[in-house]
């Protein structure tokens, strides 16, 4: 009979192997999704946006050339949206960049976008970490960032990256309004946040209150 320390070891072996496979198929589904984007809809699309450059072209009636161009800047515009869709599913940004410049890219994002301010702050080493630990804190990143500005009305967002001996340290936290991390309706993404974190051996610990909401989250390397 196994014993109980065992047991939990080959649970934990089972998770990260169930992790790894998991996010294989996903990226194998996102790529054939981007290829299909690319191969069959963006050459729909570049067919009607020739058919309206030419219809242009031919129309000698000011009115209609004019909604037939609008039409045509729709098509090139929606085309353009696509083939960066494409270019994202097919390039597996997880695989190939360092954890600190995938949380730089979530920073990004977050400045194109959102009224909100996002500072990284980074101490430890690019290099070296795994597939799944990089796929699940930037995904722990995503969740936390979602999070906070859809609830807290928060201002200002922070994250840090330290590696502090054996551990790898990440912690983000905003300014915002807080919520009660035992509540029952407190949501999913709390409860996603835990399942991930528990996935890569994590300690994880979260605060909040009216100030706002910290989350400091630890791996054992």
């Amino acid at each position: 009979m196994l014993q109980k320390n065992e047991y939990q070891k080959m649970k934990s072996i089972h998770q990260k192997e169930l992790l790894a496979t998991q996010i294989e198929m996903q990226q194998q589904t996102m790529q054939h999704i981007g290829r299909e984007i690319h191969d069959n809809i963006g050459q729909k699309l570049t067919l009607a946006s020739l058919y309206t450059q030419q219809l242009a072209f031919e129309n000698k009636a000011p009115q209609i050339t004019e909604t037939i161009e609008n039409i045509s800047a729709i098509l090139n515009t929606s085309l353009s949206e696509l083939r960066q869709l494409s270019k994202t599913l097919t390039d597996n940004a997880v695989a190939k960049e360092p954890l600190v410049t995938l949380i730089q890219a979530e920073c990004h994002k977050i400045h194109a976008f959102v009224k909100c301010s996002f500072s990284f702050n980074k101490a430890a080493n690019q290099l070296g970490y795994s597939y799944e630990l990089k796929s699940v804190l930037v995904r722990i990143v995503q969740e936390f960032l979602q999070n906070s500005i859809k609830h807290s009305q928060c201002k200002n967002i922070v994250a840090t990256l330290n590696k502090k001996g054996d551990w790898l340290e990440l912690h983000l936290e905003d300014d915002g309004k807080g919520f009660d991390p035992t509540a029952s309706n407190k949501g999913i993404g709390l409860s996603n946040i835990k399942k991930r974190a528990a996935i890569i051996n994590g300690v994880l610990d979260v605060e909040s209150n009216a100030k706002g909401t910290q989350l400091t989250l630890k791996i054992p390397l």
